[in-house]
């Protein structure tokens, strides 16, 4: 006979309970876990307002729901959200760049004046966007020679750029371009019934974002703005990442300015007046913290899109334009407002837990 405790030969010893696998260590890949985790993603909160206040806007006025409309409303933030996808990159590193909205003239300026002159529209393009990559250049060696904040260096060269933009063109627009050229009809038209310009926006969302969170560059931006001392001491060259984010952000405002030439038809040197704070505010109502260290690409862009809801918006209710400004602000404070309470009971809830286990 077998002693108390010893298993026979060929038969299992019980499992106690306290030998048995606990599930609870394992990680969830329930839908209401995962729905949890969705629920803390940074654009969740920017999504939900976006939501609630085109239903509440359609609610009152129903033909502000109707496709056309919603389509235009999303063509006319693609521009400032193309730029808000680059800001997310420098607020993330503790940035600002504010030169965006005149680098935005400028660009398109130029290509408008080659297309003018009887360039090719195609190459014009192509000339525009990489005229952004130069200015964004200028903007990192300016901060680099001169070693100021980049906020400081852009407040200058946001008069720079919009002088020549003024200057190249003697303060007159630039018009009587060729619209039935392949460029405007292709770029300015639509594909399938959507715009092209959304459906860039989309694009280069994706893949700014995930170039973001998913390969060493991206993971080097967010470690500089998590601990820019930290970051250096592990060797990255926190120089030369701000100046290839600097050359990225000037190549989607010269991606901006291409497709808002190809939808306006006609070049206006004062163009993207304001755009600058327009990107930074979409940044941060998105999810970006002015903090560093993390960031949103989509969460940015789809601040820009409130940021225009808001402003037409308006223009349904007969409020005049001027008070546009007045009510964007409003939003802002709002935004960055909640997103603060929100962070604080987070952080004083992980606090508890933390002191409770």
């Amino acid at each position: 006979m077998a002693q108390r405790g010893t298993a026979e030969p060929g038969v299992e010893p019980e499992q106690r309970p306290e030998h048995r696998p606990e599930q609870s260590r394992r990680p969830s890949h329930s839908p209401i876990g995962t729905l949890q985790r969705l629920a803390r993603a940074p654009s969740v909160s920017v999504i939900g307002a976006t939501l609630v206040l085109l239903f509440a806007i359609g609610a009152l006025r129903p033909t502000y729901l109707q496709p056309n409309q919603l389509l235009d409303t999303l063509q006319a933030s693609t521009y400032v959200g193309l730029i808000a996808a680059g800001m997310a990159y420098l607020v993330s590193m503790r940035e600002i760049d504010l030169s965006v909205g005149s680098m935005f003239g400028l660009c398109l300026i130029s290509v408008a004046m080659l297309v003018q002159a009887g360039f090719n529209s195609w190459l014009a393009a192509a000339a525009g966007i990489v005229l952004g990559g130069v200015l964004g250049g200028v903007n990192a060696t300016i901060v680099a020679v001169m070693r100021i904040p980049t906020i400081v260096a852009t407040l200058a060269t946001l008069s720079v750029f919009r002088g020549l933009a003024i200057g190249l063109t003697d303060g007159t627009q630039v018009v009587n371009l060729p619209i039935g050229d392949s460029f405007f009809s292709v770029v300015g038209g639509k594909v399938l019934g959507i715009p092209f310009s959304i459906l860039v926006l989309l694009v280069i969302t994706l893949v700014v974002g995930v170039t973001l969170h998913h390969t060493p560059f991206g993971h080097r931006v967010l470690a500089i703005g998590s601990n820019p001392e930290a970051a250096r001491f592990s060797g990255i060259s926190v120089t030369r990442v701000r100046t290839q984010v600097l050359i990225l952000v000037g190549l989607l405002v010269g991606v901006a300015a291409v497709l808002g030439l190809a939808f306006f038809t006609s070049g206006d040197p004062n163009i993207g007046g304001g755009f600058e704070l327009q990107a930074i505010a979409a940044a941060v109502i998105g999810g970006t913290p002015l903090r560093g260290g993390s960031a949103t690409v989509f969460g940015a862009a789809v601040g820009a899109i409130l940021l225009n809801i808001v402003a037409t918006g308006l223009t349904y209710f007969s409020v005049p334009a001027n008070w546009s400004a007045f009510a964007t602000g409003l939003v802002i404070l709002l935004a960055v407002g909640v997103d603060s309470l929100v962070r604080r009971r987070r952080a004083a809830h992980r606090s508890t837990r933390t002191a409770t286990s």
